[in-house]
C-alpha cells in the first residue's frame, strides 16, 4: 500500500486536496476495521478487541502529534507539495523504530514484570505534563541528530525539489533531509508515550505492532485532512492527557485489579468523544 501510495498515486509532487485526504483517511480506517475482523476470526475475539483498543489509542495520540508536524513544516518552510514525501519516508522509519521499541518493551515486561510500573509512572507523568501544556513548542536547533548531520555534511541553503541529497560536486544534504530527521527523532519521543500505553492493553507483540502500523499508515492522509481543522479541537490534548493518565493508572494497578479490555476501550473512546464535543460546543475565541 505504501508503494502504491507514493509510486503511483503520488508520483508527481502536489498538495492533496481536503476531499482526497479525507477519502484516503476513511480508506485506512476501513482497512483497519477489516483487519480487526480478520484478527477476531483468526486469533479470537479478545485479540480483535485488543487490536481495536490499541488502534484507537495510537490513532488518537497520532492526531495530536500532527500539530507538532505542522509546526515543524512551518518552521522549516517546507513547500506543501513536498510534505507528503517527507511524511512517507517518515512512516517507513517509524515502522522500523516501532518494531524495535515493541519487541524490546514486550521482552522487558515478560522478563522483568516490575518494569510495567515504570511504564505506568511514565504515562502518568506524560499525561500530567500534556495537561499543563498551553501550546507545543518546536526547537529543531536543539535536536542532537540535526547538529550531528550538520557537523558531518554541508547542507544547501534552499530546497532542491523533492531531493534529500544533491552533488555539486561534493555531496550536499538538502533542508528536506533535515526536516525528515527532525520528524523521525520527534516520532521516537512520541513512541515513548504511545507504545507503553498499548502495552498496558496487551503483550501480544503482533497485536501491538499491527495496531501501530495501521495508525501510522493513515497518518499522512489524516495530516492533510486535519491540517485546516487543528484549532477546532482545542480540548483534544486534555482528553489525550486523561487517556495517558488512565492507561498509566491501569498499569500501576494491574497486579491488584485487571481492567477488562472492553472497559478500557469504552473509557478511552468516551474521553476522546467528550473532548471533541467540548471543542465543538465551546469553540476557541477568535484572536483579536
Amino acid at each position: 500500500m505504501l508503494a502504491l501510495d507514493l509510486g503511483l498515486l503520488h508520483r508527481n509532487a502536489r498538495v492533496p486536496t481536503f476531499r482526497r485526504a479525507l477519502m484516503w483517511s476513511g480508506m485506512w480506517i476501513a482497512m483497519a476495521a477489516v483487519f480487526a475482523l480478520v484478527l477476531s476470526i483468526w486469533q479470537g475475539h479478545a485479540a480483535g478487541l485488543e487490536f481495536v483498543t490499541g488502534y484507537v489509542i495510537e490513532l488518537s495520540l497520532s492526531v495530536d502529534n500532527l500539530f507538532i508536524f505542522l509546526l515543524i513544516f512551518q518552521y522549516f518552510r517546507v513547500p506543501a507539495e513536498h510534505q507528503h514525501r517527507v511524511l512517507f519516508w517518515g512512516v517507513l522509519g517509524a515502522l522500523v523504530m516501532r518494531a524495535v521499541f515493541i519487541l524490546v518493551g514486550v521482552g522487558l515486561i515478560r522478563r522483568f514484570h516490575w518494569i510495567i510500573y515504570f511504564f505506568g509512572a511514565l504515562l502518568l507523568y506524560s499525561g500530567i505534563k500534556l495537561a499543563r501544556e498551553r501550546s507545543p513548542e518546536v526547537n529543531p536547533e536543539k535536536n542532537p541528530i540535526l547538529r550531528l548531520l550538520r557537523s558531518l555534511m554541508p547542507v544547501t541553503d534552499d530546497y532542491e525539489g523533492g531531493k534529500f541529497f544533491v552533488r555539486r560536486p561534493q555531496l550536499f544534504a538538502t533542508p528536506l533531509l533535515v526536516v525528515l530527521l527532525v520528524i523521525e527523532t520527534t516520532d521516537v519521543i512520541f513512541a515513548v508515550d504511545s507504545i507503553p500505553a498499548i502495552l498496558a492493553i496487551t503483550l501480544n507483540a503482533f497485536v501491538v505492532y499491527s495496531s501501530n502500523v495501521f495508525a501510522i499508515l493513515g497518518l499522512r492522509s489524516m495530516y492533510f485532512a486535519l491540517v485546516g481543522m487543528m484549532k477546532m479541537f482545542h480540548y483534544l490534548h486534555y482528553g489525550l492527557a486523561v487517556v495517558l493518565m488512565f492507561v498509566g493508572a491501569k498499569m500501576l494497578v494491574s497486579h491488584y485489579f485487571q481492567i477488562p479490555t472492553l472497559w478500557a476501550l469504552v473509557a478511552v473512546a468516551g474521553v476522546l468523544l467528550v473532548s471533541v464535543l467540548a471543542s465543538v460546543v465551546y469553540p476557541q475565541p477568535a484572536a483579536s
